[in-house]
């Protein structure tokens, strides 16, 4: 029987809940968008002191910041109602994670140089927590021999440089030099404050989406699955230390910090799935994958005539679950069903080697594909059922590891 959860509710505290993020910002003409990660950090629970450069003042206000985040910001060390005028150490002690973002060149230079002449390097030079840079700058800085020798420094000292993207920048060039988006530098703080999580050292391999198999070069046939209940599984797992591979059919932005692989079809799964699981402790089969696909596929667009329709013979796909091995895995399936969910779900344990099942009825309303939200049953195969409450998507993500870690560890031992 499966092991009881009784701490599972409806909503869970949000990802960053009570964790302190210090967010610097620096004198980049991207020091705007400093204000949208203050507030999506917030968002997400965090507790976030904000530090900010002299340069970054000609381009930022500290108000907007302070509207924020409901704190006082940094902009010196000697500031009479600073903290860190009597404890220059105070913000790198209490921080979870510090991010910097925009980090221009000349932070960048500093901070591999070790050098602590404002709030911002002080901190960092001080800090054991982990500290994450985004560069913005002109695309020439950035490709300078010399910004390249100190990205290169950071990183071999510890420090995750998130980016920069390419894109159109200021100068009006197109190039390496764009502040990475939000959502990836959220990702980021969450993987780097949940490296030592419960699931730390352990690979976990999710699958999301609905494959697609195809009828000719246009056209084909596939399933209402979205890919979010998946990628919500791989941020749980990123955001408790685990290392997460994520085979993906769906069109959804990458989650950071995970590692993606692109297979649309039922073949293009199997042969990314099979030979991952060699390796990994968890697998977790989210992916909607097609029963059926073409007998035939051609190799042109089938044209419609006027004599009538076209007629589609189907032939069934193998389940290639039942093949992922490795020392250790931990098998989680799912089975998204419209009747008899239990009973059905409970018929696939046995067959794909689960340890258990995660059932739903995709015909509820708020449980369905492309919802925000779902209700799971987790089942066995000797019987054992527990249902769950209507979650948020990364809530069912956390209950299915809560479920299977105490699986993970015994094969571990």
């Amino acid at each position: 029987m499966l092991p009881s959860i009784s701490s599972i509710q409806p909503n869970s505290r949000p990802p960053l809940e009570g964790k302190t993020v210090v967010l610097g910002v620096t004198g980049s003409i991207a020091a705007y968008k400093a204000a949208d990660i203050a507030s999506k950090l917030v968002q997400a629970g965090a507790i976030v002191d904000v530090i900010l450069t002299t340069a970054a003042t000609e381009f930022v206000g500290t108000s907007t910041f302070e509207a924020l985040t409901h704190r006082p910001v940094t902009t010196g060390l000697w500031e009479a109602h600073s903290e860190l005028s009597i404890d220059h150490v105070a913000l790198a002690l209490r921080a979870d994670c510090v991010l910097i973002a925009p980090a221009t060149a000349n932070t960048l230079a500093k901070l591999a140089l070790g050098i602590s002449d404002d709030p911002l390097s002080a901190t960092v030079l001080a800090t054991e927590a982990p500290v994450i840079v985004a560069p913005a700058m002109d695309a020439d800085m950035f490709a300078s021999p010399a910004t390249q020798r100190n990205v290169e420094t950071l990183i071999a000292d510890g420090v995750v440089v998130a980016g920069p993207a390419d894109g159109r920048l200021a100068s009006g060039l197109i190039g390496k030099g764009r502040l990475v988006e939000t959502a990836t530098l959220v990702g980021l703080v969450r993987q780097a404050i949940g490296r030592r999580g419960d699931y730390s050292g352990l690979h976990v391999i999710v699958s999301a989406g609905g494959t697609k198999q195809p009828i000719d070069p246009i056209r084909f046939i596939s399933n209402r699955s979205t890919g979010k209940m998946g990628y919500a599984i791989a941020e749980a797992a990123r955001d408790r230390g685990a290392k997460v591979t994520l085979v993906t059919a769906a069109d959804l932005p990458d989650p950071a910090g995970v590692s993606i692989v692109r297979a649309n079809t039922v073949d293009e799964m199997r042969d990314a799935i099979l030979p991952a699981s060699a390796e990994a402790d968890l697998l977790v089969m989210a992916a909607a994958i097609s029963d059926f696909t073409p007998a035939l596929v051609s190799d042109r667009k089938i044209k419609k005539t006027d004599s009538g329709g076209m007629s589609l013979e189907l032939t069934r796909v193998e389940d290639f679950m039942p093949l992922a091995h490795g020392r250790n895995l931990v098998k989680v399936a799912f089975a998204a069903e419209t009747n008899d969910v239990e009973a059905n779900a409970r018929a696939k344990a046995v067959p794909k080697g689960a340890a258990f099942v995660v059932a739903n009825d995709v015909s509820e309303p708020g449980s369905g594909f492309g919802t925000e939200t779902n209700r799971v049953t987790f089942v066995d195969a000797d019987g054992g059922s527990e249902p769950q409450p209507l979650m948020g998507k990364l809530d069912v993500g956390h209950a299915i590891l809560d479920r299977a870690l105490p699986l993970l560890t015994k094969r571990l031992r």
